[in-house]
């Protein structure tokens, strides 16, 4: 197995609180890897001009990130893959997914703001995996809360020991620059919104006398005094307990005026975990192992709007994936090859010859897949990934164009499978039910339904608020179930009984008056 390359590799995700800046983080780290010659921000007036990740046209109108973006960039001799994910909280189980496709993570905290719910959301799927954190204190242009008070706060908070590596000089509009505490530098930027700018000074001793050029004795004074509380209280990194996931290193900066940008992404190329090794139901696969591994961890259909296609995105585990070989496909039980997998850099895809552990490729799909699904060299594998929750609002398709009911049917199952939302179905009558965390998703069926498939719906709010789903051993009890609860049992697209209720309250009845019948809370119960 070719060490080197996966030494190389560094997958990761941004994740952070709707509007904390991730999205112009993500930019940024495709600029200053030479992706991108110009960095446009996402919410901008001429319509045509849309940030690179977000490209969507619902993510375009409302300046949000709807659906994960996967962008792969060369930077110092390492191949990088980010992973941007929606930062809305209607769509936190794509995000959930997305986790489970990478080997670390940075966090983006708003200054302003401090540490938000959803946040606090996401800190905890990455503590299900021990991921480990780095966090990204944005926004530091604008008058927000204390730096040390900021540490305080995402301590208390996310219960994580922190490290910080860089240190603001200033906040607001006395904003000079940021002190990189690993490197011992200190880089004084002019802020520049679109192109990577060179430092106007870099000086290593604080006691460089050019330094009073440009800021003054007090902040120079106050800056010395700063970093002498940080290392009587913060120490020196211990990279052990950051990649065991139980210590974040902290930086400093502004996004959007190019501040702090490098030193985070210097450090994490120096300090950020390369593919290692994840968990399948059958044993731990090694990143070092010679055979294919990679599991599809989220599915996108019309990811070009010209053309019909639907990708599945497939993170690859161990060995090497190659162009026009054939896999074994382990829950269908039968080989496929792939001569068209494809790289991605933002909305740009190109064609891959191989690819190595860490990287996602793209596989065209023609329905072969579901997220979850794992491809091997021949061995019985099955990755283990974050599981669907219940839904908290369920509501049920009602056909708006009766002419277009076979593209409403096709785009309700496709949206559903790449994980948009649940499907469940009722008898009689075929009734279709789908179920979000979030109203917000409902606004993308119903936009994506007539702008990808020309199929319109109106969709009519039901009571149910909680999904379980049933198995039992005893078959008379699964059917005495079915039928005295018919008008609250329903199908999920695996074809799994499911059962509807409006609260906690009706599930506790149902689970005391049939006591043979387990009720899960999540939908992978047949695969943990």
């Amino acid at each position: 197995m070719d060490y080197p390359e996966i030494e190389k590799r560094k997958t990761f995700a941004i994740i952070s609180h709707p509007d904390a800046g991730k999205t112009t983080l993500t930019e940024k780290f495709l600029l200053f890897g030479g992706a991108i010659n110009t960095a446009g921000t996402v919410k901008r007036n001429k319509a045509n001009q849309s940030n690179t990740s977000d490209f969507m046209e619902i993510e375009k109108q409302r300046g949000i990130s709807v659906a994960t973006s996967v962008m792969g960039f060369e930077y110092n001799g390492k191949r990088i893959n980010i992973l941007d994910t929606p930062g809305h909280k209607d769509f936190a189980e794509d995000t959930y997914r997305t986790l489970s496709a990478v080997d670390s993570v940075i966090l983006v905290v708003d200054s302003v703001k401090g540490v938000e719910e959803q946040t606090e959301k996401l800190m905890g799927v990455c503590r299900m995996r021990n991921t480990p954190v780095i966090i990204f204190i944005n926004k530091m242009d604008r008058e927000g809360k204390d730096a040390f008070d900021l540490l305080d706060e995402i301590e208390k908070k996310l219960s994580l020991s922190l490290c910080p590596l860089s240190w603001p000089i200033g906040q607001g509009y006395t904003f000079k620059g940021v002190y990189n505490i690993y490197e011992k530098q200190l880089n004084l930027f002019q802020p520049d919104k679109s192109k990577v700018t060179k430092p106007i000074i870099q000086a290593d001793n604080l006691d460089d006398e050019s330094l009073t050029e440009f800021l003054q004795p007090k902040e120079i004074n106050g800056l010395k005094d700063d970093l002498e509380l940080i290392n009587g209280v913060y120490g020196k990194l211990d990279k052990e307990l950051y990649l065991d996931g139980l210590l974040a290193p902290v930086f400093f900066g502004s996004a959007v005026n190019n501040f702090g940008i490098r030193e985070l992404l210097d450090t994490f190329i120096n300090i950020a975990p390369s593919p290692k090794s994840r968990e399948a139901i059958e044993r731990e696969v090694l990143a070092t192992e010679k055979p294919f591994s990679g599991f599809v961890f989220k599915i996108h259909a019309n990811l070009d709007p010209n053309h019909r296609d639907r990708i599945a995105f497939l993170r690859i585990c161990s060995g090497k994936f190659e162009r026009n070989k054939f896999y074994y496909h382990t829950r269908l039980g039968k080989k496929l090859k792939f001569s068209n997998p494809m790289d991605f850099m933002a909305n740009e895809k190109s064609l891959v010859e191989e690819a190595w552990p860490g990287d996602v490729v793209g596989l065209y799909d023609s329905g072969n897949f579901k997220i979850g699904d794992t491809l091997t060299e021949g061995e019985k594998l099955q990755f283990k990934g974050i599981p669907s929750f219940s839904p908290e609002i369920f509501k049920e398709v009602e056909n708006a164009d009766p002419m277009k009911t076979k593209q409403l049917e096709k785009g309700i199952q496709q949206l559903t499978e790449e994980g948009v939302a649940q499907l469940f179905t009722q008898q009689p009558g075929n009734r279709k039910i789908v179920g979000t965390v979030g109203e917000l998703q409902f606004e993308v069926i119903s936009f994506r339904l007539e702008h990808e498939y020309g199929a319109k719906c109106h969709f009519r709010p039901l009571t149910f608020r909680r999904s379980s789903w049933l198995t039992s051993t005893d078959k008379k009890k699964m059917e005495e179930i079915m039928y005295r609860k018919q008008h609250q049992i329903g199908t999920d697209k695996d074809g799994n009984t499911v059962f509807l209720a409006d609260n906690d309250y009706m599930i506790n009845l149902a689970k005391r008056d049939f006591p043979e019948i387990e009720f899960h809370t999540t939908s992978e119960f047949t695969k943990n």
